[in-house]
Order: structure tokens, then sequence, then C-alpha cells
């Protein structure tokens, strides 16, 4: 059993997926080009955006759209502690600075309740706080309406990490579509992935849109002309291709996964119902990047291990909060400083989730799991 199958993924769509990679072979032009124009086109209409610009990774995308907002050194940017470091790491390359607000321990995401606290606080001290970067965890989003209100009163930019969450809905629209930019990753293990590295920016501003295009490309709008300092940052058309392959089988991929969790969830209630499954918010749909349970506290250790030794595939997402990594030690934030996030990081799994893991395979893993936390409860009790 593996954590994201993608073998299987590959047979099911093999001759899609091979007929393009030749297609481009065949053609021989591997940089930006005809297929990403299509992906672009394909994806921005699905969002429900007049914009889509493909570039090489998810963290590009993040950099680009902060570029283009001409973040400064010294400025901030509201983002959550619970995530992989690509969202505030964006931030500090440019010499601007994160400013961390707590996570709701039910969705994981932005806790809205004290975004408005926290600005109130930077600006009292004089910061300048140019906007928010709230991040779409684990294919989920957090309540955009509400951040994007709050954006409105403090005169913010929003940024939409939604690199776990193409395909997600909030409200009757898509992730991706709901702020100023969206950007989504096509790693290969996320619901909508490419072989490779890959990720696309969305938004409706057609002059955010030209300057990512020109900034993707070294900060030129023509050849050997650059109007602005850039980055190489595009996305390769082979990439492109496999994604527009896979494209076409997106929905039922995401109806696959959904129904995979809701199997998860049922068992998981039904067997071990100490463990806390996922919620998923009453106005919003979930792509289930990553299908992600609550263990309580200090049984995770005793737990994966047991699954190790039953060769039971998990992962952690995450197992440490950004705050607290060594990268960002400067901001002088320690152990305390975002109690949510720091429990949720020390009770996090994530267990086998993809659009062809059949229920036997769940039943496998559910049951592994209920025999390690019979272990674990037990060891503890002793």
């Amino acid at each position: 059993m593996k954590f994201v199958d993608l073998g299987r993924q590959y047979q099911s769509y093999r001759h899609e997926i091979d007929s393009a990679i030749h297609e481009i072979i065949k053609k021989s032009q591997f940089i930006l080009g005809k297929p990403v124009e299509d992906l672009e086109t394909a994806l921005a209409n699905y969002v429900g955006v007049k914009h889509a610009i493909g570039v090489g990774s998810g963290t590009d995308g993040l950099l680009l759209a902060l570029m283009a907002m001409d973040l400064r050194p010294g400025e901030e940017v509201i983002t959550t502690p619970f995530t992989f470091i690509a969202t505030a790491e964006v931030i500090a390359l440019l010499k601007a600075r994160p400013v961390f607000v707590d996570i709701d321990p039910k969705s994981f995401n932005l806790d809205t309740g004290g975004m408005r606290d926290a600005l109130a606080a930077r600006q009292k001290a004089g910061a300048k706080v140019r906007g928010i970067l709230p991040v779409s965890l684990y294919g989920q989003c957090p309540d955009m309406d509400e951040i994007n209100e709050i954006a409105s009163e403090f005169g913010l930019f929003v940024i939409e990490d939604a690199c776990q969450s193409f395909g997600a809905g909030y409200k009757n629209r898509m992730s991706c579509g709901l702020s100023d930019m969206g950007i989504t990753s096509f790693f290969p293990s996320k619901p909508l992935g490419a072989y490779g590295d890959g990720g696309m920016v969305f938004t409706d501003d057609p002059e955010k849109a030209d300057m990512i295009k020109c900034l993707r490309v070294h900060g030129q709008r023509a050849r050997y002309q650059h109007e602005e300092i850039g980055l190489n940052a595009r996305l390769d058309s082979i990439q492109a291709a496999i994604v527009l392959a896979k494209f076409t089988h997106f929905e039922e991929e995401i109806k696959a996964r959904q129904e995979a969790a809701g199997r998860y969830s049922e068992l998981i209630n039904q067997k071990i119902p100490e463990i806390q499954t996922p919620v998923v918010m009453p106005d919003r749909t979930c792509v289930y990047a990553q299908y992600t349970v609550r263990i309580p506290k200090g049984l995770r250790d005793q737990v994966t291990g047991f699954l190790k030794q039953e060769s039971i595939p998990f992962a952690i997402h995450y197992p440490v909060p950004v705050h607290l990594q060594p990268a960002f030690k400067g901001l002088g934030l320690g152990p305390g400083s975002f109690p949510h996030a720091e429990k949720a990081a020390e009770e996090v799994l994530s267990l086998p989730m993809h659009a062809f893991i059949t229920p036997e395979e769940q039943e496998i893993v559910i049951d592994g799991l209920e025999k390690a936390t019979g272990v674990a409860w037990t060891k503890q009790l002793k």
C-alpha cells in the first residue's frame, strides 16, 4: 500500500498522458507555449477568474504574488503558524515579516476571531501590515469572506495559499478565486498534480496578471528587455500537458476522494471514537489533499511506531509549527505563542489518501489504527 498511489493513477490515464508527453517531444517546445496557455485557459474557466498564469511551483507562485503586490522589506503579512514553511518563507525571502495568528482547532485554518486583535496590536506598535496570506489547509478553505472583510477594513491585500485546495468550494465559489490572488501547486501528490514541480497563479486583476507573466521570465515583457527584477519561474510544457490530461478526470477524482474520506470517517467513528476525524464547515467542500485525524496528545508516537511495524503508511502534516522552526528563531516566538497550532502539531496524523484507494485498503488502515491505539492506551495506563 502507498500513501499516495501515483502509479495506479498513471495506469488509468496512461494513453492520454503518454500521448500528451510524446506530442510535446515531437514539437520540441518545452518552455511555456500552447500547452501552458491551454492549461491556463482551462483552469481559469474552472475557477471562474479572468487570468491564470502557469509558474514553476506553488512556492514560486506565492513569491511572485507578493512581488506583484510590491511587498517591501520591513513590511508585515498576517499568516498561519500551522502550514508548510513555504507560506512564511516567501514573506521572509522578500525581507518582510510574517505575523502569525493562531488557528481554529476544528478546521486547522486561520482563526479570524483573533485576526482583528492582531492587526490592531501591530498598527498600535507602528508596524506597516500590508496583507493577509491565509492557507486553505488539507483541502478546505478558511472563512474567506470574513478574511476579505477584515482586509478591507485595514486596507490590506489577500492572497490565498491554495496549494492544497484546488477544486475546493466555498459558498458556491471556487478556491483560488476568492481574493486578490490565489495560488495552487501541481506537486505530484496534490489533488491535481504534475510529474514534477509546477503551479498556477489566479487573479481577476489584469495588471497583476501582466506583472506575474513578466516576473516569471526574468522581468521581461519583450525578449532581452528586462523591465523588472524577476525570476526563472516558468511552467514547462510537459508538466502543463500532464496536468491538462489529468484535469479531464479531476471532478471524478474529487468525488472519489470525498467518498474515501467519508468511509474513513464512518469507520473511525464506529471503531475508534476517541480519534477526531476531519471537520468540514457546512458552507464548504474539501478535496482532501490529506485526510488528517487528531490523536489524543501523548499517544501519537506509540501509534506511529505500531503502524510502521505493520507497514501501514502515514505522514504528519506538520510536526513543528512554523514559528518554532529554527529558520524563524529570529522572530523570538517560543513555545506557548500559538497554543492551538502547537497542540495540533503534537496530535495530527495523515492517513493514506488518493482517488484510487480501495475500501479494502482503507479497512486495513483502520484495523491497524484500531490496534495501534489499543496498544498505545494500554501502555499509557501502565
